[in-house]
């Protein structure tokens, strides 16, 4: 692919025109990982730390973060999202809170950055649920795992 899709003739960043496109079901599922001590994964499974419910609240910020991804991403294209669903799971003993975000349309263009800014805002807010008991906390990874429909087909992270 030689040509920069996202740049008009004189260099200037532009939206995408994606109305030649055929209108197909897409998908996207991305995660992230939030590391913690132990201590605090724990009490986040146990669903008592300071704030509250840590993992809904956090459910409900990437769903809202997902639905307002084209307000954030300056050159992404509203969507009407079909679906959009975000999970979180924690693994004490490794210290990890995963959120698992999964977006989906059928439009003609992909629902990956829905899928990212539903997890990295998912992860934000369990950072901001638990920063009273672990200033160290770490979002160690924001990442695409698979994504489906439109013109590149399928795609999965290998890994």
């Amino acid at each position: 692919m030689s040509e920069l899709t996202h740049l008009d003739a004189a260099g200037r960043a532009r939206m995408v025109d994606v109305g030649d496109k055929p209108v197909s079901e897409r998908r996207a599922l991305a995660r992230a990982v939030v590391r913690v001590s132990q201590e605090t994964a724990r009490a986040v499974e146990r669903g008592d730390a300071p704030k509250g419910d840590v993992l809904g609240v956090a459910r409900i910020a990437g769903i809202q973060a997902a639905k307002r991804t084209a307000e954030l991403i300056p050159l992404c294209h509203p969507l009407p999202l079909s679906f959009i669903g975000v999970e979180g799971a924690v693994d004490a003993d490794r210290g990890e809170i995963v959120l698992s975000a999964e977006a989906r349309t059928t439009g003609q263009t992909g629902v990956e950055m829905e899928a990212l800014t539903a997890a990295a805002v998912a992860a934000l807010t369990v950072y901001d649920m638990i920063k009273g008991i672990e200033r160290g906390a770490e979002i160690a990874e924001v990442v695409l795992l698979e994504k489906s429909g439109g013109r590149s087909g399928d795609w999965r992270r290998v890994k």
